[in-house]
This record gives C-alpha cells, sequence and structure tokens, in this order.
C-alpha cells in the first residue's frame, strides 16, 4: 500500500501562494515571492533549457527524473533539492516511466541599502541574512540531499493561507525565511552560523529589577522580592545596584517614590496624605519626615514653593497683564 502523500493538500489549488504578492525584507535584503508551489511532471515531461534572474530553489517531495545544470546531468529522487541561481541554465525530465513532484520556490533576493543607527536586534539580522544569501550562493551546482527538512516548509505555509491563521503573512514570510535557511545549512561555507554577543548580565538584571521597580514601585517592594523575579539572591541584587552606581536597593526605590511623588505634588491638588498612599509611602507622617530630611522642606512647603515659581515665570506674568 503506498504511503500518503505528505503535500497532498498543496494540490488542491497549487497557485495560492503565487497569487499573494509576498514581499518582505529580511537583514539587509528585499524578497520577492513569484512562485511558491507544488507541481507535478507526467512521466517523461521534459522542460526544456531555462535560466531565470531570480533565485529558484527545487524540492523532489515524489518521484525521479533528471537535471541538468549548465554541462552536467544528474539523477534526482525523492528527499532530494538543488538551487539554480540567476541565469543558471537547466533543464529537467521526469523519469520516462515514473512522474515527479517538485516543490518550487521562485524568489528575487535584492540587496537594499544599510540602514543607519541599527536597533531591535536588526545588527544580528543582517548578519544571519548576509550570511545565509552568501553561503546560497556557494551551494554546489548539484542535488542536495534536503537533510534539515526545508521541504516541511512549504507546507507550513500553504497551510497558513488555506485554514487562513492569524498571521498568515507573517507565518509564510517565516516559513521562506527557514526553507532558505535550512538549505543554507548545506553550504561549506564555513561563516553561515553566528553566535550573537553575549550581554553584560549584570547590567541587564539591573535593569530588569529597576523596571520591576518603576511598575510597581506604588505597592510594598521588598529586595528579595525583586531578586526573586530575576531570579537571582537578594544578597547579590544588592551587589548589582551597588555596581551600577545606585547607593543601594532601599536608596534607590525611596530616591524613584520621591521624585513621583514631587511630580504629584507640582501636577495637582490632591491631599498630600492620599499621594503619600498612592506612592508606596505607609503615611502622610512618614512622608513627611522623610521629604523634609532629603529636600529640607515639607510637602506642603514644596507646593507652595513650586507655586511661587510658577508664577514668577514671564508667561505667566504676560498671563496676569492680560488679564
Amino acid at each position: 500500500m503506498a504511503k500518503p502523500f505528505a503535500y497532498a493538500l498543496m494540490a488542491e489549488k497549487m497557485d495560492a501562494i503565487d497569487r499573494l504578492d509576498i514581499q518582505f525584507r529580511w537583514g539587509g535584503y528585499g524578497f520577492r515571492v513569484h512562485r511558491c508551489h507544488l507541481t507535478s511532471f507526467p512521466a517523461g515531461k521534459i522542460i526544456r533549457f531555462h535560466k531565470h534572474s531570480e533565485y529558484e530553489f527545487h524540492f523532489i517531495p515524489r518521484g525521479k527524473g533528471t537535471v541538468v545544470l549548465e554541462d552536467g546531468s544528474f539523477p534526482v529522487h525523492e528527499g532530494q533539492f538543488y538551487l539554480t541561481g540567476p541565469n543558471v541554465m537547466h533543464q529537467q525530465e521526469a523519469d520516462q516511466r515514473e512522474a515527479m513532484d517538485e516543490l518550487c520556490l521562485h524568489i528575487d533576493i535584492v540587496p537594499l541599502e544599510d540602514g543607519e543607527n541599527a536597533q531591535w536586534g536588526e545588527r544580528w539580522e543582517r548578519h544571519e541574512a548576509r550570511m545565509c544569501i552568501h553561503a546560497l550562493d556557494a551551494l554546489p551546482l548539484a542535488p542536495l540531499t534536503d537533510q534539515y527538512n526545508a521541504m516541511a516548509w512549504f507546507l507550513t505555509a500553504y497551510r497558513a493561507w488555506h485554514e487562513g491563521q492569524p498571521g498568515a503573512y507573517s507565518t509564510i514570510k517565516q516559513a521562506v525565511i527557514q526553507i532558505l535557511l535550512r538549505a543554507s545549512r548545506l553550504s561549506s561555507e564555513p561563516t553561515v552560523t553566528f553566535e550573537p554577543p553575549s550581554r553584560n548580565m549584570n547590567e541587564h538584571r539591573f535593569k530588569i529589577a529597576t523596571q520591576f521597580i518603576h511598575d510597581n514601585y506604588a505597592s510594598p517592594l521588598t529586595l528579595q522580592e525583586v531578586a526573586e523575579r530575576i531570579p537571582i539572591s537578594g544578597r547579590q541584587l544588592q551587589r548589582i545596584f551597588r555596581e551600577q552606581g545606585a547607593e543601594s536597593f532601599s536608596a534607590y526605590l525611596e530616591n524613584y517614590r520621591l521624585n513621583q511623588i514631587c511630580s504629584a505634588i507640582m501636577e495637582g491638588a490632591s491631599p498630600i496624605d492620599q499621594i503619600a498612599l498612592e506612592h508606596g509611602f505607609a503615611s502622610g507622617n512618614y512622608l513627611y519626615y522623610v521629604f523634609k530630611k532629603r529636600f529640607g522642606m515639607t510637602p506642603k512647603q514644596f507646593r507652595t514653593h513650586q507655586a511661587a515659581v510658577d508664577a514668577s515665570r514671564p508667561e505667566n506674568k504676560g498671563d496676569r497683564n492680560h488679564l
């Protein structure tokens, strides 16, 4: 009994993805998909010599035949693929007695101008895309075994369209990138892999801790509670705060709360006791004590002082004169 054909679903509408104008940027390249489909060659079918100005990936999920690449003739069978890059002359022939199926990815790959101030992982992505294309260009002009299962991603792309998946466009884009990456792994080029630079972990942990403080400063917070979010020991977190230039965890937390309280005092007329409770202080009296110790005045005196400063500004004087 013949085994089920894994790509039978794609035969329902072979040109479904071809009808979509799939184009995207990956790293420093623009990609436009001309064809991403399953096609079948009946036994004995010959596609005469031709070439493309784009890249064409040919995967054989079933059957066998022959491919002529420039001056070399090669047998091809299930589980293999070959790449015909720009302007490579090639001819395809199905076996005289057996049909041959092909998964075809026909795609434009266009170098784009380098952007400035690359952020959010763009530098890594540019490197990986560049190394991938470099490796693809170095693939031998001969059939290879699809040992990294790039073929499966054709079905992933088709199912995204067929099932109307949320984010189908993004899924198809990622499927195309996976086909390119997995094919490139068969290159002899040693620069295909890329080790992203490692981060300074203490600096990273400090950022996580301070962001958690910023998000939750109005609630009771302890050193140990924040440390568990990272997770590291409280002693280690205290050491990181000092290493990163902060006096201590408690000093950093208190300073941030006071800064937020100063803003709240200047922006509104809420009672000081209410502001204290809303910004992490147990009571108005404790806020008065901390505020006076830090700024040399009480919160009410600070409000009065700020009101006087605002009133003395030239634009405010002009408003009064106008009135």
